[in-house]
């Protein structure tokens, strides 16, 4: 069983960056590929980006590409995400996630927290 909590979301000029990070509690973490997802307002829930237990594998989705940095610490339990660029289209709820693999869709995911809100002003 993980447990996620998101945390670091708020408010943001478009341009600007904001660093989400997601702490996970339970022993098998270090075990389990990560994934960060986002949810705007009448949208499905999308793929922002993904990373392998081990952090060797990472895959991002264009929109975000070259903006987002996914990482993780295992000693800390914890993946980022790291966000430069910001756009107003990233305004969104984001969600990080655990799956046995690099998933790129969110039900392929097992364990959800609860999500941290992010908003890009123009």
């Amino acid at each position: 069983q993980v447990q996620l909590v998101e945390s670091g979301g708020g408010l943001v000029q478009a341009g600007g960056s904001l660093r989400l990070s997601c702490a996970a509690s339970g022993r098998t973490f270090s075990s389990y590929a990560m994934g960060w997802f986002r949810q705007a307002p009448g949208k499905e829930r999308e793929f922002v980006a993904t990373i392998s237990w081990s952090g060797s594998i990472t895959s991002y989705a264009d929109s975000v590409k070259g903006r987002f940095i996914i990482s993780r610490d295992n000693a800390k339990n914890t993946v980022d995400l790291q966000m430069n660029s910001l756009k107003p289209e990233d305004t969104a709820v984001y969600y990080c996630a655990g799956g046995t693999n690099t998933y790129l869709r969110a039900k392929d995911y097992r364990y959800w927290g609860q999500g941290t809100q992010v908003t890009v002003s123009s």
